[in-house]
């Protein structure tokens, strides 16, 4: 079945067959004037490629909608700059713009794993949900909440801020999965303001 935005990857088609025709003496019998031909045989199709980004970057729709958490969006605001390839690095997840201080909230229910600081993160919560899950939340002004708190989706966490490797106020945010890291926007609803998403001046951001 296919879903909308899902990437398609269309495999080559086989090469014709090539076919050489030797030149018949003029006294060759019938047999062989027809062992003279040679058909070379077509060389097998090439599997597909799908597009894979960097350490772990899933660009393909994830083929687990249906068992992954029920996510929301973690702040209000128009997304700045989306997952995947950037002028000279990749994305590890979106970026969310909001005003210095407005509150983040958590995507789904879970257990908090990290409540600190990363260099490039800045501050960072990250949250441990079902089916091997890790939401991330960066460049927070503060964080609200600690290791080992459970938390219910729309909990406050933390604040927007621009810590860390950012130069403008904004949430940086990521789905994991397994090691893996999976575009946000297939596994977050998809309300209106999403349509219109607008160019980020910042530096690429090379989150670990």
């Amino acid at each position: 079945m296919l879903r909308i935005g899902q990437r398609l990857a269309l495999p080559t088609s086989a090469p014709p067959r090539a076919v050489t025709a030797a030149r018949t003496p003029p006294a060759t019998t019938p047999s062989a004037a027809r062992a003279s031909v040679v058909t070379r045989a077509p060389s097998p199709p090439r599997p597909p490629v799908f597009a894979r980004g960097p350490r772990g970057l899933e660009l393909a729709v994830p083929d687990f909608l249906d068992g992954s958490p029920l996510f929301t969006w973690p702040v209000e605001g128009p997304v700045s700059s989306t997952f995947g390839r950037r002028r000279s690095a990749w994305h590890r997840g979106i970026d969310i713009k909001a005003e210095r201080g407005a509150v983040v909230f958590a995507a789904a229910a879970g257990i908090v794993v990290t409540s600190g600081v990363e260099p490039r993160y800045g501050r960072v919560v990250k949250i441990e949900h079902s089916h091997g899950f890790v939401t991330v939340y960066a460049h927070n002004e503060e964080n609200l909440v600690q290791p080992g708190m459970y938390v219910s989706p729309g909990d406050p966490i933390a604040t927007i801020g621009k810590t860390g490797r950012a130069t403008a106020h904004h949430l940086h945010f990521e789905i994991r999965r397994n090691g893996a890291v999976y575009n946000p926007l297939y596994l977050l609803p998809l309300p209106p303001r999403v349509g219109q998403v607008e160019e980020s001046d910042e530096p690429d951001e090379q989150h670990e």
